[in-house]
């Protein structure tokens, strides 16, 4: 694991124990606490359109959201692996691969849907 994330994780490990929080940190109440950042998170782009949405960002108040409720994702996601003893990016990499296989690139566009730039 990134010795960066590694240490985000001991910051966030000693963080709750300061406050004695270790013994709400179970796997159940950590997935439960990320699926609520992560709602919060769709929360801000719920009745955004498309193109709204990718412009979030330019807005200085939504972004400071956008990047609270990513923080809070990510937090309780590194506190949920801890928890477990799941390294985060060797589970991704190892999911990337496995999407490799079940899902192989495109070579060429479907004959049902014209290439981009086609009509």
């Amino acid at each position: 694991m990134s010795e960066d994330l590694h240490a985000l994780q001991r910051r966030l490990a000693e963080f709750a124990a300061a406050r004695d929080w270790q013994q709400y940190h179970t796997p159940k109440n950590l997935a439960a606490a990320l699926s609520v950042e992560a709602a919060e998170l769709v929360e801000i782009f719920q009745w955004l359109t498309p193109e709204e949405s990718a412009k979030v960002m330019a807005n200085p108040a939504k972004a400071g959201r956008v990047e609270d409720e990513v923080a809070d994702v990510l937090a309780y996601l590194l506190q949920f692996c801890e928890a477990l003893g799941i390294d985060a990016l060797a589970a991704l990499a190892a999911k990337i691969e496995r999407n490799e296989s079940r899902f192989p690139a495109v070579r060429s566009a479907r004959p049902d849907r014209p290439r981009e730039g086609e009509e």
